[in-house]
Parts: C-alpha cells; sequence; structure tokens
C-alpha cells in the first residue's frame, strides 16, 4: 500500500471526498483507488475562519509499483510501513516457574498480556484491588474524606492512568510500531476504533475500567494469573540473581524473571528495592499546581467562531515557558472538559490531578502548571535515590495543613495568587476539586522559585490564550505526582544492573510517561523476559541431550565407539 500524508480537506467534507482527495494527490482516477483506510487524523484550526482536518491515508492502488517510483523524492508520499506485531517467541509449554509481574498498571498490563499471548503463563501480583472495587474506593476519599492506603487512584487495577483523561499519545521513537499494538489491544478491548487514527487520541475513566477488565479476562484465558490485595515487602537475591518475591502475608514465590512495573508512587516498594541493593537512582520531575478555568474560555481562545463544533471537541492546549530564575514551566496532564480529583495515596497528604471522561463534557478545563526540579533541590543527601520521594512527601504534608486537615485541597484565585494576597471567596469558576478547597495563600505550598516561576509564567501563557490569567480561575495544590523521582537503572537487555532476572518496566521505573509509553514498555520487557527463558531452555535442552548421550554411551562396548574412517 502506499501511505500518503498531508491531505487537507474542510471539516465539512463528504464522505467521499477523502477518496477523491488521494486519487487527485496521486494523479490517477478514482477507480483506481481500491482501498482506502484512515491512518491519522488532525485538525488545523490556526486559521480561525477556515479550520481544517489533516488526514494521512493509506490506499491499496493499481501500478503501485510504477507510483512509488513516480513520487519517489515526493516526502509525502511513500510505501506504507509493515505495522504487524510479531511475537519474538513461543512457549511449547509454560515454565516450571512461571515469570511475576509486579503491579498491574499499563505496563504490567502489556508484559502479561504479551507473555500470555506467547504461552508463558505469567503471575501478576498488584498491591491494589479490581478496577471496580478500587473506584469505590476512590469515591471514598472524594466524598467523605476516607483513604484507604491500598486502593486509590495511585494503586490498584488499570494503574493512575485508570483515573486520568486516557491520553493515548507520545512523543517517544517507536520505529517498531509497539504503539500500534497497544492502541489495537485497547480496541480489541472496547476502546473506539477512532483511537487508531485520532492524533491525539483519548478513552476516558469510564471506558478505561471495562477495558482493563476484559483485557484481565483473556490473559486469565491464556494461562496467566492476576492476584489482588498482594503486596510485594521482600526480593530473594542470591548470587545477584533474583530467586523470587516475598508478600506482606509471608507467602513466598519463587521466581527467576521478575518485572517491576510499579507505579510512581510505590514508595514502600522503592523502599524495600534500595534496602535489597537494588541499583536505583533519584531523577529530575517537576511539582506544580492545577489551574482551572472554564471550558468555554478555551474554546473560544482555541477555535474562534467554530468553538463548540462537536466535530472538533473540547479544545486543549500545550504550553511552556522558560522562566528568568532558569526553572522551565510548563502544562501538564491537560484534561478538556475534565475535573480535578484527589490523587493522595498516603495519610496526612493533598495530592492532585486531572480527569475526564470519554465525553469531555464537564464545564471546566484544568492542568497542571508545574515547574522543573531534580536532585539539587531535594535536600538531603543527594545520593540518596528517595530524596525526591522525601520531597514530594514535605510538599504534599504541607498541602494537607494548608487545606485544613482533612483531604480538603488549598486553593486560590489566580487573580490573587499573582498579586500575592490570599483568597476569601470564590469567583465565576466553581472548583472541581473532591472532597472540597479551602481557599487560603498558594506561596507556601511550593518552594519560592516555583512559586516565582509560576507568576512569571502565567502573563506568558495569557499572550497565547487569551484569557488565561482570568482572575478567577482556579488554582488547587500541590500537584507532585508528574513522574517517577527515581530511576531503577537497567541495561541493553533490560534488566537491572545490579540484579539479574529483574527487569524494570514503566513509568514507576522511570521508563515511561504515560498509559501508551508505559504500555510499549511493558512489551519490550515481556520480549526480553521471553527471549531469556527460551534461551535458558535451549542450554537446558541441549545440557540434557548430552547428558542422555553421555549415558547411552556408556552402555555400549568400546568397540562401537571406535572410530572407523
Amino acid at each position: 500500500m502506499i501511505r500518503i500524508n498531508e491531505l487537507r480537506l474542510p471539516l465539512d467534507h463528504p464522505p467521499e471526498a477523502l477518496s477523491e482527495a488521494a486519487a487527485g494527490r496521486l494523479g490517477v482516477a478514482g477507480a483506481a483507488i481500491r482501498r482506502l483506510s484512515v491512518f491519522r487524523r488532525s485538525h488545523d484550526a490556526r486559521k480561525r475562519s477556515a479550520p481544517a482536518f489533516i488526514y494521512s491515508v493509506d490506499v491499496d492502488v493499481a501500478d503501485e509499483a510504477r507510483l512509488l517510483e513516480k513520487f519517489a523524492g515526493d516526502a509525502k508520499i511513500g510505501p506504507s510501513p509493515d505495522m504487524t506485531y510479531r511475537f519474538v517467541a513461543r512457549a511449547a509449554e509454560p515454565p516450571a516457574r512461571r515469570p511475576v509481574i509486579v503491579g498491574f498498571g499499563p505496563a504490567g498490563i502489556f508484559a502479561a498480556l504479551t507473555l500470555a499471548q506467547m504461552g508463558f503463563c505469567p503471575l501478576v501480583l498488584e498491591r491494589g484491588k479490581a478496577a471496580r472495587e478500587r473506584t469505590r474506593d476512590a469515591w471514598a476519599l472524594w466524598r467523605d474524606r476516607r483513604l484507604d492506603p491500598e486502593s486509590n487512584v495511585q494503586f490498584g487495577e488499570g494503574g493512575a492512568g485508570t483515573f486520568s483523561d486516557g491520553k493515548l499519545y507520545s512523543q517517544i521513537r517507536d520505529p517498531r510500531h509497539l504503539g500500534r499494538k497497544v492502541l489495537g489491544e485497547f480496541v480489541k478491548a472496547g476502546a473506539p476504533e477512532e483511537i487508531l487514527y485520532a492524533a491525539r487520541p483519548h478513552i476516558g475513566t469510564f471506558r478505561l475500567v471495562g477495558m482493563v477488565e476484559r483485557m484481565r479476562a483473556e490473559i486469565e484465558s491464556l494461562g496467566g494469573e492476576i492476584r489482588f490485595r498482594s503486596r510485594v515487602e521482600g526480593l530473594s537475591v542470591e548470587s545477584g540473581r533474583v530467586r523470587g518475591v516475598t508478600l506482606a502475608s509471608g507467602e513466598r514465590i519463587g521466581a527467576d524473571h521478575v518485572v517491576l512495573a510499579l507505579g510512581h508512587s510505590a514508595r514502600d516498594t522503592f523502599a524495600m528495592l534500595r534496602e535489597t541493593g537494588v541499583f536505583m537512582e533519584a531523577k529530575p520531575f517537576a511539582v506544580g499546581l492545577r489551574i482551572e478555568h472554564p471550558q468555554a474560555l478555551i474554546d473560544r481562545a482555541r477555535l474562534g467562531p467554530h468553538a463548540g463544533d462537536p466535530r472538533l471537541g473540547a479544545a486543549d492546549y500545550k504550553l511552556v515557558y522558560h522562566a528568568g530564575n532558569g526553572r522551565s514551566v510548563y502544562s501538564f496532564c491537560m484534561c478538556p472538559g475534565g475535573r480535578v480529583v484527589a490523587a493522595a495515596s498516603e495519610p496526612n497528604g493533598v495530592v492532585t490531578n486531572g480527569m475526564s471522561q470519554y465525553s469531555r463534557a464537564e464545564s471546566n478545563a484544568n492542568a497542571g502548571i508545574v515547574v522543573n526540579v531534580g536532585p539539587e533541590d531535594f535536600g538531603g543527601d543527594p545520593g540518596d535515590p528517595l530524596a525526591g520521594v522525601a520531597f514530594q512527601r514535605r510538599l504534599e504534608a504541607r498541602a494537607f495543613e494548608l487545606g485544613g486537615g482533612d483531604y480538603a485541597a488549598p486553593a486560590q484565585l489566580l487573580g490573587d495568587f499573582l498579586a500575592g494576597r490570599p483568597s476569601a471567596r470564590l469567583g465565576s469558576v466553581t472548583p472541581s476539586y473532591r472532597p472540597g478547597v479551602r481557599l487560603t495563600d498558594l506561596s507556601t505550598a511550593l518552594p519560592e522559585f516555583a512559586v516565582a516561576a509560576i507568576r512569571e509564567a502565567i502573563p506568558a501563557f495569557d499572550r497565547q490564550i487569551r484569557g488565561f490569567a482570568l482572575p478567577d480561575a482556579i488554582l488547587t495544590g500541590v500537584e507532585t505526582r508528574t513522574s517517577s523521582p527515581l530511576r531503577i537503572a537497567r541495561g541493553g537487555d533490560l534488566q537491572s544492573l545490579s540484579v539479574k532476572g529483574l527487569y524494570p518496566a514503566g513509568e514507576g521505573a522511570g521508563y515511561a510517561g504515560g498509559i501508551l509509553s508505559a504500555g510499549i514498555d511493558g512489551i519490550r520487557v515481556a520480549e526480553a523476559v521471553a527471549l531469556q527463558i527460551a534461551a535458558a531452555r535451549g542450554k537446558n535442552a541441549g545440557r540434557r541431550c548430552f547428558e542422555v548421550l553421555e549415558s547411552n554411551l556408556a552402555t555400549l562396548p568400546r568397540s562401537q565407539l571406535e572410530y572407523t574412517p
């Protein structure tokens, strides 16, 4: 097939216009195109009077070889890449010691699914609960201020991404098109097919819950096992190689291959790994505040007269500013038509995050406005891999205090924040955070350099999105879980640098930054595990054959062993 990029059509184009445009771009009659599929669709709203859809399409066309030769120098036309996923190994029978996966977020799900599809029957250990039980526990915090440290927005089936906008795009390099497998598996599990071609696909929380349940069912049908409420609190290591894990219940499970698909909030597990001698190091991340505007304001600023057009949906944004103090300020996890949610996983701390449903139909837009921080900012021992965790905890405890000590979040009107005065009453924007906010002064919720950088960035953002500096916009604190505060170092074979058979994976290990990239990393780690198991089986098979040969030779008369030319 031939891929044609950057076909531009008006929003109201009829269905047949796309095939006609593709034929026209190739200079062939419409009948020459036997089949057309959309690979990517985005929209361009820079010309507000005439926004357009931009397509990349794959076409099956007569005389393909001649056309490819004709357009050999055209960067927008070429052969469609082969995006078929091919398994790297197949298990003739399940291994005697199953691979163990710790965590059932995106990385753990795709590691388990890929291993199960190859016949390796993985065992998944998830500290939290199944998705629907976990949803009830999340609502217990949002409605009743009751936090379950083992089942919440961070821990449980689906990982932290379950309570988010469900974004499914990434800027990572993906030469093997593993992202296509991730999206394809999501569609098979019930996601809308448009995620296969939308430029910025998303799913939303409610759909994600049902999808992860169906993916779990497939893993189990292929011989895998998922255990919930199974927190790993010990790692057995002998002679530099993993030999098993120990659960909080005291149960020990033997394993030669353990995938650490931890979330970025598995702080007690990080501490256990450090004590066990697993090499890890502190890494940069970002902290800040959530900002809420009326979604209609963002729509008007981004889409002009086409604001509210259902073909364009709720508008989003991505903003970056480099402050005078050397800090980068940027928008993070922007959620159109969503809400700010309580995302704490430890008692006596307040953490915020953003969440949207598939419809993105709620009245507010929200995003994290965050500032980069690094090990030099964390305090304490600069060589401590958990220094970033301690830094996060201090900010979360301060937010808990500013919010009144009952899981309400500290909040402030943007105009008051910029003017340096506490807020006393709400304006035109109603905060969406549950279980509620307490108006205060957020200048002590973050380090001084972060507050200064955000105050400097807001007017610059307002020049890009008119109305962004709305005085009644709401800031809610604090956003601390933007990414893992550490990295569990691994080598080119994806195994830990210090413990063989241990495979750090996904966002918590420091190798992903969202649902799609974590899913891709889970696939890659599953492949590495499968190849290691297959290689070990090959060596063992060869060794067994040699031992059988030796025993057989020992029973033969010497005359039959002599070499005859």
